[in-house]
């Protein structure tokens, strides 16, 4: 399969967000008919389960433009669920919905859920996704096997799943743990060229594990048809603001390991840690988000996760500033110091002792900063 080059170094965004009922707010079955507004399905989207909706943004030159062009798709979204009474919020996961998922009756999702069972309806869970453009599968290739060490940072940054099915899992990101019963996913394996990931992705679909890369649902992949690399570990972002300091992170890291010596980027992110360690990394990540402990060899020494996040922050600072993503990197930065969206719903629940409440305040969350849309 070719890689084919992007034209600069883009950004695009990809945004699962909840359907709610707006009365029990509860998660709702309304794809179908919010599709029937937007026809040709291009920046919005149905997903995998009728509860979800996914926004997409154009393919932009900085984060700022596109949390920009996202507004907007925000901004029609909420018009026309309003017009159907159904209400839209972000998070990786519904913190009081019981049922099951129906899935949407798309031929690409019916063959999925036809090989996953009881899985299909239970994995109720939603995402942020970053597409960055690089120009050649193998640079593509060289930018993933660094960016899997950082994996951890991304999914304590994001981290906005603490509930689930009305309880307090104890865990900032628990979309991980509900996702790790799933086929391909998780940390991607290492490719030192884009030849070695073409035999890949060629005995994986001879052998009927995949019928083409998107069925690959690993916390990065790269996206050949656009020409980018996908950091697909985020949990769905709870505001725009949240939303562009994601893919301003994301953005400036990516082109910043793809110019970066390796052996700088070794000075602050552990490259050839065992897969043990990048495992329990990721999932101390999910567990505590940024006041985890982050082990950086393989002798078994820790740092704490939030210095790690802060030194790469200011590893690609220089990057962003040159592709006019500071104001998002600035954000982030700020959300290292005070603490991912997961947080917030926790306040929420331990000031009212109410799962609605918790929803309510991430419904106002989405809302803000759309006004002039």
């Amino acid at each position: 399969m070719r890689f084919e080059p992007s034209a600069g170094p883009t950004v695009g965004v990809e945004w699962e967000l909840q359907l709610l009922d707006p009365v029990t707010l509860d998660l709702i079955d309304g794809i179908k008919p919010l599709m029937e507004f937007f026809p040709k399905a291009e920046l919005v989207k149905p997903e995998y389960i009728q509860s979800c909706v996914e926004l997409n943004t154009r393919v932009c030159d900085s984060s700022a433009a596109a949390a920009e062009d996202m507004r907007g798709t925000l901004a029609k979204a909420l018009k026309r669920c309003e017009e159907l009474e159904m209400g839209l919020c972000g998070a990786g996961t519904h913190p009081f919905c019981r049922r099951l998922a129906l899935i949407t009756p798309l031929p690409r999702y019916k063959r999925m859920a036809a090989g996953a069972g009881l899985l299909s309806h239970t994995q109720i869970t939603f995402s942020t996704h970053v597409h960055v453009g690089l120009g050649s599968g193998d640079e593509a290739m060289h930018v993933m096997s660094q960016l899997i060490s950082a994996v951890p940072v991304f999914i304590a940054l994001s981290a906005n799943s603490p509930f689930w099915r009305g309880h307090d899992t104890g865990h900032a990101a628990y979309r991980h743990r509900i996702l790790a019963a799933a086929r391909n996913y998780g940390i991607p394996a290492r490719f030192d060229s884009w030849r070695s990931f073409e035999a890949f992705l060629d005995a994986a679909t001879h052998s009927g594990a995949l019928t083409s890369f998107k069925d690959i649902h690993w916390d990065i992949r790269p996206h050949p048809d656009f020409g980018t690399l996908e950091l697909r570990a985020m949990d769905s972002a709870s505001s725009l603001e949240s939303l562009e300091a994601l893919a301003a992170f994301a953005r400036a890291l990516v082109l910043k390991l793809a110019e970066a010596d390796p052996a700088e980027t070794a000075r602050l992110l552990p490259l050839d840690l065992p897969h043990w360690i990048e495992s329990e990394n990721r999932y101390r990540a999910a567990h505590l988000g940024l006041d985890a402990d982050f082990i950086v060899n393989p002798d078994g020494d820790r740092r704490p996760l939030r210095e790690v996040a802060a030194d790469l922050v200011e590893f690609c600072t220089d990057t962003a500033c040159r592709h006019g993503d500071a104001a998002g990197l600035e954000t982030a930065r700020g959300r290292i110091e005070d603490g991912a969206d997961y947080r917030r719903q926790v306040d929420v629940y331990e000031q009212t002792n109410l799962m609605r409440s918790v929803v309510e305040s991430l419904r106002a969350s989405l809302v803000n900063g759309i006004d002039d849309a």
